[in-house]
């Protein structure tokens, strides 16, 4: 992946002109000062790793596999937010790690662990590097050093059980690979979120991932039947059965832990057949109210497509739902809905009660267009931002979820904080994932890069943490905590909460190597 963007550099394209008057005679974007920052350029800190842990480390898992050379920091440095890319456009690799080791096995991860331990080194899992809330940023304070522990080696399908329809996949299958190697047999995970052609499966279940047609998939966590993990301590082998009254559910301790409390090295997950259908279709209502009311009618009657989504009345106007086309004129006013229906013989009945609903409350149907264009571009988002951080703009996203009568209420929180906090940005917004009881809203903001564009993104991320805590969101639907999210997250989960993670992870981590300052603050920094 590209080291100070996204993806596929063949993929990564400059704004076409038209595109960069209207950012400028909108929002007042100007071309950067000075340009981004070449591989050879970027700053980093010397290895701060002794000889004896580099030859200990080589010892568990052979000398080609572990690395310290430029490259591999480098490309191990900070995940894929938008204060990530702008660091290291700006050639700053001052959070790269002293090295990347690259373990073949359980027992592998579990002696670099101990070795780690032992030295006082600490450890960040790290799966395909698409965090975009800090979660790949290991605190150095009181470390000897921090190794990258990249799981790419650990990417085997272990086994299939078409009885039960669940498959043992290791951690490090990137989500393609998965799909490819799980297609072998006529199954599929489901799972499809924006990062899917970079993600691995391991950070799904680190970061309790939801993908794109989690309305008929459900989310990866719901996937999750077992898992293997490695800690400090030995071995968590968990999840024999279905479902289980044998006391509170510890895979929910690991899942979403994001590598605190140990290091994901298997998975056993529900698959489903391959679907021998898929369907995209549009929607279009008179607003967002309309077209939300109408969600949350299809999902409280059991009309639920596989993939359900809206885009509010902005987000409709610029195109930002079908991203390779983006600034093509909109066809009418409103907001569009995508529906999606990936199955069997049980599609045409959904399709029909589905629009049944939707055109009793309103809705137009629009026909397959908008929703193979939302398919055929439902991964070039990224690209596109770095196209617009390369042309002076600050794009980011963030996202949260509420409950259906409080949405309406969150959803303006999040507005009014941005508005306050950026001036006049572009605010763009969609529901993403539906639930009976509510929805996410994943929100898109554009505006003009400051002096310190890192420093105005971070304003602004204080200050809408704040309100969606404060208008009773949750502070991440999909996205995880991180260390962006951290402080937000323990005024939600409370004194007591923070208190309890903290015990997890002083039980399973005793001296606190594994991701050091995410998800949970050390002791002596939280009030």
């Amino acid at each position: 992946m590209l080291w100070s963007g996204w993806g596929d550099p063949a993929k990564a394209a400059d704004l076409p002109e038209p595109i960069r008057k209207l950012l400028h005679e909108m929002l007042g974007v100007r071309p950067p000062r000075g340009r981004a920052a070449d591989f050879g350029e970027v700053r980093l800190p010397a290895v701060a790793l002794s000889p004896l842990v580099l030859t200990e480390l080589r010892g568990v898992v052979g000398a080609d596999h572990v690395r310290f050379d430029d490259d591999a920091r480098i490309r191990h440095t900070r995940g894929k937010s938008t204060p990530d890319l702008l660091r290291m456009r700006a050639g700053d690799g001052s959070d790269a790690p002293d090295a990347v080791v690259l373990p073949g096995s359980h027992e592998e991860v579990l002696a670099v662990l101990a070795t780690c331990a032992a030295h006082r080194v600490a450890v960040v899992p790290f799966g395909g590097g698409t965090s975009v809330v800090g979660g790949l940023v290991a605190s150095r304070q009181g470390f000897a050093g921090v190794v990258a522990l990249d799981l790419a080696r650990l990417n085997r399908l272990v086994a299939v059980d078409r009885e039960s329809m669940v498959a043992e996949m290791e951690p490090g299958l990137r989500a393609p690979q998965a799909e490819q190697l799980l297609a072998g047999h006529g199954l599929t995970l489901g799972h499809f979120p924006q990062s899917f052609e970079y993600a691995t499966l391991g950070g799904f279940a680190a970061a309790r991932s939801s993908g794109q047609a989690s309305a008929g998939y459900g989310r990866f966590d719901d996937m999750v039947v077992g898992m293997t993990v490695a800690t400090p301590r030995g071995t968590l082998d968990l999840g024999r059965a279905p479902a289980s009254a044998a006391g509170p559910d510890l895979r929910q301790v690991i899942l979403g832990s994001e590598g605190a409390f140990g290091v994901i090295t298997s998975l056993r997950l529900r698959v489903r057949p391959a679907p021998a259908e898929r369907v995209y279709e549009g929607w279009r209502f008179e607003s967002f109210a309309a077209g939300s009311a109408a969600l949350r009618r299809l999902v409280q009657e059991g009309a639920v497509p596989t993939v359900l989504r809206l885009s509010d009345e902005t987000e409709t106007m610029i195109g930002l739902a079908r991203p390779s086309e983006i600034g093509a004129p909109s066809a009418g006013a409103g907001c569009l809905a995508i529906a999606g229906y990936e199955g069997f013989s049980e599609v045409p009945a959904l399709r029909e009660r589905v629009a049944a609903v939707a055109s009793g409350l309103g809705g137009v149907y629009l026909g397959p267009g908008p929703g193979e264009s939302w398919a055929h571009g439902r991964y070039s988002a990224p690209y596109l931002r770095d196209s617009l951080l390369a042309a002076g703009a600050t794009v980011e996203t963030l996202e949260t979820a509420g409950f259906w009568s409080n949405l309406p209420r969150l959803y303006e929180a999040v507005r009014l904080s941005l508005h306050a906090s950026l001036g006049s940005p572009l605010v763009m917004c969609h529901i993403s994932h539906v639930y009976g009881t509510g929805a996410s809203l994943y929100f898109t903001v554009v505006t003009a890069q400051a002096d310190d564009p890192v420093g105005q993104w971070e304003a602004a991320k204080r200050s809408v943490n704040e309100a969606i805590v404060t208008a009773g969101g949750t502070i991440s639907h999909h996205h995880g905590v991180g260390r962006d999210h951290r402080e937000a997250h323990a005024v939600e989960i409370g004194d007591l909460g923070v208190e309890i993670l903290r015990g997890i992870k002083d039980r399973l981590d005793p001296g606190g190597i594994l991701n050091p300052g995410v998800l949970v603050a050390p002791e002596k920094s939280v009030s």
